[in-house]
């Protein structure tokens, strides 16, 4: 097993992923992974944490959903624009998307949940301030407070339909949006 000391490998390591993503991939692979990265990264854990534990964990009824939130704090030279633009099309790379096959249903809901919680912050931390995105974020608010904390895939389940139409009404908001995003 490999541990890391240095806490913020894993951080380097998803920097140095989204840099591949941002330098020309330009289509995406039948996983929808872009094309020209690897489809999957491999990252070191915390210290004091098992490399295992890092990855998409199962809760108490033994599903995988993804744990950690994606972008936790922004790259360095990001502008917040740009946090937008790349929380929206995280968001939006999970349209093609669904629970039809069952196993694959904790990792979509849990990644729809992250996508959207990454979203937030990126409205919320955006230049012109929360203001200019009143309905997504009043949005992404009724959904938190409907899960109330709890993101197992459990409670996702139940609260499927909200999720997704949350999801859904933000793509469809942002897409009429002045300030293009896409």
């Amino acid at each position: 097993m490999v541990k890391s000391s240095t806490p913020g490998t894993v951080v380097v390591a998803v920097a140095l992923a989204l840099f591949g993503v941002s330098c020309g991939a330009s289509g995406t692979d039948d996983n929808g992974a872009p094309t020209g990265t690897p489809t999957s990264v491999t990252t070191t854990a915390p210290a004091g944490q098992e490399a295992g534990d890092a990855s998409p964990t199962a809760d108490a009824g033994g599903s995988a959903a993804p744990t950690g939130t994606q972008d936790a704090s922004p790259l360095p030279g990001t502008t917040s624009v740009e946090r937008v633009r790349d929380a929206f099309a995280g968001l939006q790379a999970t349209l093609n998307d669904s629970c039809a096959d069952p196993g694959n249903c904790p990792y979509f809901l849990g990644r729809v949940h992250d996508e959207l919680q990454r979203m937030d912050r990126a409205m919320k931390g955006d230049a012109k301030g929360p203001g200019h995105f009143p309905e997504p974020i009043a949005l992404i608010g009724k959904l938190n407070g409907a899960l109330d904390g709890d993101r197992s895939f459990e409670n996702l389940k139940k609260h499927q339909s909200l999720l997704i139409g949350t999801r859904d009404r933000i793509n469809t908001w942002m897409q009429g949006h002045p300030d293009d995003y896409r």
